[in-house]
């Protein structure tokens, strides 16, 4: 039995990267640390993270192909020490937010357990090509390779 696709339909052709992105974020739905996105300029954003008890020595901050990860690991320095009451565990996590192509990640700092991320968008190029239809006598619809009428430069 098949699955039901949100890109199951026959116009959508290439977008099984995107569907794969979406399972991806789905599993990574923890909800640790809590964590905020602001616009701050028309093409800036900036992902903050609640990680309060975590010093920079304990995050690493990675771009992996589309994906921004940030990962957290604290010691554990309870040894020798007599809780009553533990309600603040060290406690590792990773969130991965997928990015679009061209995010550039500009910085990352640390303030008051805030981690700040800040990302620019790059403003997306219009791109128009033209592709010439030629005719052919006798082969029917056989699309032209090499040399053919679609590898001749854009129409003005």
């Amino acid at each position: 039995m098949s699955r039901s696709s949100l890109f199951g339909s026959p116009l959508f052709l290439g977008f099984d990267h995107l569907e794969q992105m979406l399972d991806r974020v789905a599993k990574n739905s923890d909800g640790y640390p809590p964590y905020n996105i602001e616009q701050t300029g028309d093409n800036r954003l900036r992902i903050t993270l609640a990680v309060a008890g975590f010093s920079m020595d304990d995050l690493q901050l990675t771009q992996e192909d589309n994906q921004l990860v940030v990962r957290g690991k604290q010691k554990d320095d309870a040894e020798g020490r007599i809780f009553l009451h533990r309600g603040i565990a060290a406690r590792q996590f990773q969130r991965a937010f997928v990015l679009a192509e061209g995010i550039d990640v500009e910085g990352a700092w640390l303030d008051n357990g805030l981690l700040h991320i800040d990302l620019k968008r790059p403003q997306p190029e219009v791109r128009v090509k033209s592709i010439r239809i030629a005719m052919r006598g006798g082969q029917g619809g056989r699309p032209l390779v090499h040399g053919s009428a679609a590898d001749e430069e854009p129409v003005s």
